[in-house]
């Protein structure tokens, strides 16, 4: 049974750099949102310190491993590794029970 996939990813800038992991992350959105087996590709941002995460959701696995292959995806990984202060954080996560 192919199922839904969601994603939590996190990103710890380095100080200073706060601003241009923002712009490398907004980046990704427009093209994210426009593959078609994305259903969800949300930004939010902590403030004290500040961190960004992503909410995103996927229709399958393979909606998830083409999003990985992407143009946009391995450009925004190659420009965001050098901005952190600790390597991204990601959660891949299957529905158990989940409320639609």
């Amino acid at each position: 049974m192919m199922q839904e996939k969601n994603v939590i990813a996190s990103f710890y800038p380095i100080q200073g750099l706060e601003d241009q992991v923002e712009s490398v992350l907004r980046g990704m959105i427009v093209p994210t949102r426009s593959e078609p087996g994305n259903t969800r590709y949300d930004l939010y941002k902590v403030a004290e310190p500040v961190s960004f995460h992503l909410f995103e959701s996927y229709a399958n696995d393979n909606a998830l491993a083409t999003h990985r292959q992407t143009t946009h995806y391995k450009a925004y990984r190659e420009a965001i590794t050098s901005l952190l202060r600790d390597p991204i954080g990601v959660l891949v996560m299957a529905p158990v029970d989940v409320k639609s």
